[in-house]
């Protein structure tokens, strides 16, 4: 269902469970915290030629992609056509030769004989959570075979689940261990770094100038969730309870 206010407009499977927003005032900014983090890749593929994602929903991170990394080509797989339906409702670009949206199955498309992406971002919640198929350890171990070396996958996964720690682990043991794991701060998200290569060559997340074209006040809005994973993945173990006991801790905001 779409819920819309004087400023905002999102998709919700049932009520109470916000899938997407979009802020009306400006389309292709990124709202929800957890989409923020997601787009941590930049700290280690700042200019990645291509991204695939699997999950459309709102479209938040298609178009904030989109815009922001105009020379990057994105690929995005949705399985529900209902969620495909409402895209003009939530403004997604139209494709393009470097945009285009398909109706798939996700664990499916990382299967098939064709070019693997520099970055793969995986979001694709239904009304029941994650399904079984994007969470099985089969499906990661795709992601890991599908990919270049040094190529990197971006989950989201949900602490409140309680399947939390088995979905880490399987990532872990799909990418022999290449894993950093980073949660929201305030939040009930958790964002999962997985990179296909030596676990001693995964670069360090440092401070990151503006990639070209990437616009300014968008980048500057990017800046808190940046710092966040980088004093994570400095401060914790990659280890899904020790994750799980940090955020538990966390205060919550004033």
């Amino acid at each position: 269902m779409i819920q819309e206010t004087l400023t905002t407009k999102s998709l919700q499977f049932a009520i109470g469970d916000l899938q997407s927003c979009m802020d009306l005032r400006d389309p292709d900014a990124l709202t929800l915290d957890y989409t923020q983090l997601m787009m941590g890749f930049l700290l280690f593929q700042a200019q990645p030629r291509t991204i695939a994602m699997i999950g459309l929903g709102g479209g938040s991170l298609a178009k904030y992609c989109h815009r922001n990394l105009p020379s990057t080509t994105i690929t995005v797989i949705e399985i529900n056509p209902h969620v495909l339906a409402m895209r003009e409702v939530f403004c997604i670009p139209p494709d393009s030769d470097r945009f285009r949206v398909l109706m798939g199955d996700g664990a499916e498309y990382v299967r098939r004989p064709i070019p693997a992406p520099d970055v793969l971002m995986v979001d694709g919640y239904d009304v029941e959570g994650l399904p079984a198929d994007l969470g099985s350890q089969r499906f990661y171990d795709d992601c890991y075979q599908w990919l270049e070396r040094g190529g990197l996958m971006v989950a989201n996964l949900h602490l409140s689940s309680k399947a939390y720690p088995q979905f880490v682990e399987r990532i872990q043991r799909g990418f022999q261990g290449n894993v950093r794991v980073v949660p929201e701060q305030y939040g009930s998200n958790c964002i999962v770094f997985a990179r296909k290569g030596g676990a001693h060559n995964w670069p360090t997340p440092h401070s990151l100038h503006r990639p070209p074209d990437f616009e300014t006040f968008a980048w500057r809005d990017l800046q808190p969730a940046l710092d966040h994973i980088r004093k994570v993945i400095s401060q914790h173990s990659v280890d899904a309870t020790t994750v799980g006991a940090a955020v538990s801790q966390t205060p919550a905001p004033p």
